[in-house]
This record gives C-alpha cells, sequence and structure tokens, in this order.
C-alpha cells in the first residue's frame, strides 16, 4: 500500500527529476516507509512506501525488470500474488523479492493488459515500457485504491491523490462547476469528475494507455464491470448459505496476508464482527477498534448510534486486544480542515469519524480489515430498492430512484442556489447524469427483481466507490493499509448471481401494496430487519443472533443533535457569514434559508451542513485564489 504519481512530457522535454519528486513528497502520509523517483526522457515516475510484505530494500520502487524496459509505480496489494507468482516461474519467470509489486510488474510482462484479470486484490498502478515509449495504467475492479489523471498544457499528470498534481508548476486551480452540481445533488460524483476542473478519476475496472509522442485524451478501456442478475436455475437456499460461508471465510484469509501486524474494526454489526471472528480464528491474536459516540445531548434515533457495547460484547468473544475512542460535539470543527485536506473532495456520508478511527488504528497496526461492500452486494439497505420497485418502465424508474438519490438539493432548489454561477451550470442536467450509470446495465427488466439487481449495480457503482474512496484516503492520512474482504473476486462473482428473494424478504409485499395507501410507504422505506437476508443466515454462526437478527445501522454521529446545539456557534460562523468563500458560487439567502429549516427544526439537513463545511474548507486549501 503505498501512493503513487507521475508525468509524461508531450513537448520533448524531459521529465523533471526535482518536480516528480515534490510530488512523491506531497503524498508521503501514504507511505513513510520510503521514496523513489524514476525519469526517462519525457516519463517520470514517483513513489512513496508503505511496507507491508518484504519489508527489505528488494520491495523498494519504483521497480524495472531485470532488462530495464518496464518499470512499475504500484499502489496496493494483490492477494492472491503467491499462485500467480508459482504460474510465472513455470513460465520462466525470475524473482528477486517476495513483494506483490515484482509478481504485477511480471504479469504485464508476460500477459500485457490481460494480466489485470487474473489480479485479486486492490491496486492503481503505473507501468512504463521504455522500448514502445508508452504509459500503461490500470485501476482495480472496484476502485477500492485511487488514481487522479489531468491534461495540463504540454503535460500529462496522474497520482493517488490530487494534492500531488498540484505541485506541478503546470498546474491550474480551477473549479469544476458541473461537477459542483453533480455534488450538490447526488452528495457524490456519479461521473469522473472532481471538484477541479480538468482533473479526473480514472474509471475502476479500466485500463489505459498513453504515449509521449501522441497527444490526445485517454480512452479508458474497460476490463470489467457488475453484473446482478437473477439466475436461470436457483441452487437449494443450503447451497448458498455453505458457499457463501466457503467463500466468506476464503476472502478473510486471503487478506490476511502480511509482514505486519493485521487487525479490524469491529463496530457491533454484522459485517466487522463476522470478519473479525474469521480473522480471530486464523491469527494468535488481533486488535480492533471501535469508535462511539457521546449521546448526552442526542435526540430520537440517534440514541442508539453508540455501538460500543455491542463491539465491547463481540471483542470479549472473540478474545480480541480492543481499542475504543468516543467522539463529542466539536470534534467535526476541530478535525474538518485536516479531514477536508486528506479528503480533497467532499464525498458521501459525514467522514469524519472515519478519521478518528483510522487514527486510532494506525497508533497499532499497519493494516486493517473493514466491513465495506456487504450491504451494496447483499442489499442492506431495503428502504432504498422499494422506493423504485413498481414502475410502469424503466424511465419511470429511473424518475423515483433519481428523486431518492438527491440527497442534499432538490431540483427545485438548485437553481436558486446557484444563482451566482446560473449561467456556466444552465445545461446541467443531473437526472441525465443519474441515467448514464446505467448505460452498461441495461438488461431487459421485466420482473420486479430486475429492479432491485439495477439498483444494486447503481448503488455498487457510485454509493460504494464514494464510500472506498473515502476509506482509502482516510486510513491513509495516517499511513494504514484498510482492507475490504468482501470485495474478494470470488466472492463478489457469487453475490451478483445471488437471486434477490434470497437477498429481500419483503419484496412480493411490496410489489403488491398500493403506494398511495396511507401508512405504507413509512412501513416499507424505514429502517426494517429486512434486507442481507443470506448474509445474516450465513453470519449466525459467528456473531450473536441479536446482531445478525437486528436492524440495519450505519456508522454516523449525532450531528443532527449536534448542528442545533453545541456546534451551532460554529455552524453559523462558517455559513452565515457572507464572505464565505463558497459564496463566489452559491447564493448566501438561499443557503441560509436551508440551514434554518434545520436549525429550526423542520427538516434534517445535516447532510447539507456538513457539505456546505466541508466545501467551504475545501475552497480555502485547494483554490489558489477567488475568482475575479
Amino acid at each position: 500500500m503505498c501512493g503513487v504519481a507521475g508525468i509524461i512530457s508531450f513537448d520533448g522535454q524531459a521529465a523533471s527529476s526535482e518536480v516528480m519528486g515534490g510530488m512523491a513528497r506531497a503524498i508521503a502520509h501514504r507511505g513513510p516507509d520510503g521514496e523513489g523517483v524514476f525519469v526517462d526522457g519525457p516519463a517520470a515516475l514517483g513513489h512513496r512506501r508503505l511496507a507491508i510484505i518484504d519489508l527489505t530494500e528488494a520491495g523498494a520502487q519504483p521497480m524495472s525488470t531485470e532488462d530495464g524496459r518496464l518499470t512499475i509505480t504500484y499502489n496496493g496489494e494483490v492477494y492472491n500474488f503467491r499462485e500467480l507468482r508459482g504460474e510465472l516461474e513455470a513460465l520462466g519467470r525470475k524473482f528477486r523479492s517476495r513483494t506483490d509489486t515484482e509478481v504485477v510488474l511480471k504479469a504485464y510482462a508476460q500477459w500485457g493488459p490481460a494480466c489485470l484479470e487474473r489480479f485479486n486484490g486492490m491496486f492503481a498502478f503505473a507501468i512504463w515500457d521504455k522500448s514502445a515509449r508508452e504509459l500503461f495504467l490500470g485501476r482495480d475492479r472496484y476502485g477500492i485504491k485511487p488514481l487522479y489523471y489531468t491534461f495540463q498544457g504540454k503535460r500529462f499528470l496522474f497520482a493517488s491523490e490530487q494534492k500531488a498534481m498540484l505541485v506541478h508548476p503546470d498546474m491550474r486551480r480551477e473549479i469544476d462547476l458541473e461537477a459542483l452540481v453533480e455534488y450538490f445533488t447526488f452528495q457524490n460524483f456519479f461521473t469522473d469528475r472532481t471538484l477541479l476542473k480538468n482533473v479526473r478519476m480514472f474509471p475502476p475496472g479500466c485500463w489505459a494507455k498513453i504515449s509521449p509522442d501522441r497527444v490526445g485524451q485517454l480512452s479508458p478501456v474497460c476490463y470489467w464491470d457488475y453484473h446482478f442478475r437473477e439466475p436461470d436455475k436457483p441452487a437449494d437456499r443450503r447451497e448458498y448459505i455453505e458457499e457463501a460461508d466457503r467463500l466468506f471465510r476464503q476472502a478473510v484469509k486471503r487478506q490476511l496476508v502480511s509482514d505486519v501486524d493485521v487487525g479490524a474494526y469491529l463496530s457491533g454489526g454484522m459485517d466487522s464482527g463476522s470478519i473479525t471472528a474469521v480473522a480471530a480464528g486464523e491469527l494468535p491474536y488481533i486488535r480492533t477498534f471501535t469508535c462511539g459516540f457521546d449521546l448526552s445531548s442526542a435526540s430520537g434515533l440517534e440514541m442508539a448510534f453508540d455501538e460500543r457495547a455491542g463491539a465491547e460484547h463481540m471483542s470479549y468473544l472473540f478474545k480480541t486486544e480492543h481499542y475504543e475512542m468516543v467522539l463529542k460535539a466539536g470534534d467535526m470543527e476541530r478535525v474538518l480542515p485536516a479531514l477536508a485536506w486528506h479528503l480533497e473532495e467532499p464525498r458521501v456520508g459525514q467522514s469524519y469519524p472515519n478519521y478518528y478511527v483510522a487514527r486510532l488504528a494506525s497508533k497499532f497496526v499497519k493494516v486493517v480489515l473493514g466491513g465495506t461492500g456487504g450491504d451494496e452486494l447483499f442489499a442492506g439497505y431495503p428502504w432504498r430498492y422499494y422506493r423504485a420497485v413498481v414502475n410502469d418502465d424503466f424511465e419511470h424508474y429511473i424518475d423515483k430512484y433519481y428523486r431518492y438519490w438527491q440527497r442534499l438539493i432538490d431540483n427545485k432548489d438548485i437553481r436558486r442556489v446557484f444563482e451566482p454561477v446560473a449561467e456556466a451550470v444552465k445545461d446541467v442536467w443531473t437526472r441525465d447524469i443519474f441515467r448514464d450509470v446505467f448505460k452498461e446495465h441495461a438488461d431487459q427488466i421485466s420482473r420486479p427483481a430486475d429492479y432491485i439487481n439495477h439498483s444494486l449495480y447503481f448503488e455498487a457503482k457510485t454509493f460504494l466507490h464514494g464510500l472506498l474512496v473515502v476509506e482509502d484516503k482516510l486510513s491513509m492520512a495516517h499511513g494504514l493499509e484498510s482492507r475490504v474482504p468482501f470485495l474478494d473476486n470470488d466472492f463478489v462473482d457469487f453475490a451478483m448471481g445471488v437471486p434477490v428473494s434470497m437477498k429481500l424478504g419483503n419484496l412480493g409485499e411490496v410489489v403488491r401494496q398500493n403506494e398511495n395507501e396511507p401508512g405504507k410507504e413509512h412501513k416499507h422505506y424505514s429502517e426494517t430487519r429486512d434486507g442481507k437476508l443470506l448474509l445474516r443466515r450465513m453470519m449466525s454462526k459467528y456473531i450473536p443472533e441479536t446482531v445478525t437478527g437486528g436492524a440495519k445501522q450505519g456508522f454516523s454521529a449525532p450531528d443532527a443533535s449536534w448542528f442545533k446545539g453545541e456546534s451551532l456557534d460554529y455552524v453559523r460562523s462558517q455559513l452565515y457569514d457572507r464572505r464565505a468563500r463558497i459564496y463566489d458560487y452559491m447564493d448566501p439567502a438561499v443557503v441560509r434559508e436551508l440551514v434554518d429549516e434545520h436549525l429550526t427544526g423542520k427538516q434534517n439537513r445535516r447532510l447539507l451542513i456538513w457539505s456546505l463545511l466541508n466545501f467551504e474548507q475545501w475552497c480555502n486549501q485547494f483554490l489558489a485564489e477567488r475568482p475575479v
């Protein structure tokens, strides 16, 4: 797990090793164990190392083949690297280290871009081919490891984080107004845009090549995508449970490979609890980490947000060495400047608790296991899917699901909010952005289960990817490698073919209901004990039934109350000041109107307030000057 960066020059000039070194140092937090720079004419590669496998200098990067033709800068872990190494050795390839980096390099030398289809893991890497004068970029199936790129004049830049590219003297800092509207509609980016104009996120499951001899745009090639589907001949329910168990255990065991200590997040829920149970059975001991919340001023549903008691009980059951911390009102404003710098752009959810728990874990381990992915694969959010399961046709489905996913600002308010830049964003149609997510998953829809599978596809491509970006940035901010066993290739392939009826239990009732009948919406759209049925059955052998039979609980702080209480002065100081930088792009009166709805208790707008605070910090840190 590391940080990567690179430069390609199109004007014949040699790339600067000094500039490349500066780009690498900008992401030193991702790799505190070493730095390397490689320059070959118009190409430069930079690397920051977090040593996890083969801690010797043999694992230093950038790493070249013996003949010097190929050089790699690599970030990630390929968990099946030992099997691939055996296969490559049988083909005559020699190895000088015990790293997965060298396996990735030699696999590319052997199979070219097709090597990506053999990798089971998380990665983002670049390989410079000296003979072909060509740079190869590749990213893992799911987007666990981030990779950004930009064209700036006669330079192509790429890096694990945008801040590395900002070091380059050719880099221009300008906001992408279309991306801004996209974010404040969905609290996420569904396209490859970022808030920095011309800086793009390299898409998951893709590869691309670029040459200093051919100036042009990048054209990523997709080598993998999600495909949720109903099986033609479903197996017996017991067979699905047994196979889920086998693949889950296999996934956790695979991701324990490490030459340093491995820990686990332990929230008190099913996913992290089951991962910890399996890992604890494989390791001599394991450390676990929990983040809780002071609920002194919380109210309503927030009173269930602190899961420390459940985590402590599971720590007792699995005999882990357990550590926890408690967040209070005020911790958000203290950490927000550092968090915004590491996060680089606001993404899904209120992520500052992730920053704190990653900092805690990093004091004891260099690798931590997390439960991200289980909900998206096995339908953990039934109240979302049920909103759009009975439809007249696909466009009706899009309309209903699009309305639900306007998480921050509704269509009726979006133009008013962005009135200062209205002309520049007049052609941004966020429904089209939403619909375009499905352009590669447009199977024939003939039954309610098909709509559920489309919803699972959508959330894996958007919501899950946003979670993964947040998880990577906030763990690597502390030099901590975060692994996600649910996103093991074999487990994902299995999950995509599990019948919807084995994930959701109330689908038939939802289909039969009259959507206009009073009370039905609350019953089926609220949090229930539905969802993830197959996982609940499978996990009941590892964790208490009080957990597997409980309602879904997200990882969130009681900010809805804190924003109206202890953090009220901070919210007002940031968002009621007309000199705030967000008001270069947003109408201060309209924003205050929306914020007031939360502060007066008319509507819960905690996500909007968080996003506005985060955006203000982003403007201060990532934009050089105010627009003229």
